[in-house]
């Protein structure tokens, strides 16, 4: 007869003690999958310390944070190769910029509308290019906006924009390239230089019947990504700061600044302009709100921004037409 805590019942134990500690080993063993260590500590840095990254060549950091948020993708890969090295280590290190991806942009997915406003504002880059002028206009006047800002508006488009936006728009401005039609009195129209030349920012006076708004509209220059000189972004960053400094000394306590920034709230050279102002889509959106390329959006470069108290209680990208932008509306409460 042998006992049920025999030696051979003790060799067994040990047995497959031995092959579980055996398989710790192997998952915690520092050499194995270290080069998955190293990315996801990598990743894991640039999310942390992107405002570190310099700009001083290529605009560098501009660049990163511009797609910031697409660095949580490689969260997702580097977990699924950990688990198929069976690499503990390497799963750490791969959690890491998830938790911190999460800290950043987590509140982004939450949806934060509190419903309707007291009214609705739209900005839409409607593309130089535009084959179907008259599809846009169906889109923004079924767009249930009472404030409407467009930005790249050809000399022979703006009369077309301004014929067809008309009945649902008794109001209106183009100066240079950019446009504002609203359901209420507009006065005060003003320039803003920014720096480029001819004209692409104004701003006006905007009489809702809860009030006064002064309303800021833009198109800033843009940025590309070249091989030999990276983000080429100077222009853009003269004109944030030349319209920072014009909404900064706005004399109306409610301000609204509609348009295309080509720049995301991440990117640090829209700081002129971004630390003095909410945006919407962060306060009362659902999600990132990309709104550029139509076709596949990976930024928010269209901004709907306020100031003074306004509070945004939803924010929302409108389905796609023939720009190469999405539009993007918001509503507010004076």
């Amino acid at each position: 007869m042998v006992r049920a805590d025999g030696p051979a019942v003790a060799a067994v134990r040990d047995g497959r003690g031995g092959a579980r500690r055996e398989r710790l080993r192997r998952w915690f063993d520092r050499r194995r999958g270290w080069p998955l260590t190293v990315l996801g500590l990598l990743v894991t840095g640039l999310l942390v310390g992107h405002a570190q990254v310099p700009n001083a060549v290529g605009n560098t950091g501009s660049l990163l944070e511009t797609f910031l948020p697409w660095l949580g993708l490689a969260v997702p890969v580097l977990l699924a190769l950990a688990l198929w090295r069976r690499a503990g280590v390497a799963l750490v290190a791969a959690l890491l910029p998830g938790a911190v991806w999460l800290n950043l942009f987590g509140a982004l997915l939450v949806d934060k509308s509190s419903g309707p406003g007291d009214f609705t504002v739209l900005t839409h880059n409607v593309a130089a290019a535009n084959d179907d002028p008259q599809g846009t206009i169906r889109m923004l006047t079924g767009s249930g906006a009472e404030i409407v800002a467009l930005e790249e508006l050809s000399a022979s488009a703006a009369p077309v924009y301004a014929a067809g936006l008309a009945g649902a728009f008794p109001y209106h401005v183009v100066e240079g390239t950019v446009g504002l039609w609203s359901s209420y009195p507009i006065d005060g129209v003003a320039v803003v230089d920014i720096k480029m030349g001819w004209t692409r920012a104004f701003r006006a006076r905007v009489s809702t019947p809860e009030g006064p708004l002064a309303v800021y509209v833009a198109h800033l220059p843009s940025v590309r990504v070249k091989f030999d000189s990276g983000f080429t972004a100077g222009r853009r960053d003269v004109s944030a700061q030349a319209l920072g400094d014009a909404i900064e000394h706005e004399q109306l306590d409610k301000v609204l600044l509609l348009g295309d920034l080509n720049g995301t709230m991440n990117d640090r050279s829209l700081a002129p302009i971004t630390s003095q102002m909410r945006s919407a889509q962060g306060a009362a959106g659902d999600g990132f709100g990309f709104s550029w390329p139509a076709s596949f959006p990976l930024a928010r470069i269209d901004q709907i921004l306020s100031k003074g108290g306004l509070v945004p209680t939803d924010s929302r990208t409108l389905p796609a037409d023939a720009s190469d932008h999405l539009a993007v509306a918001a509503d507010y409460r004076y």
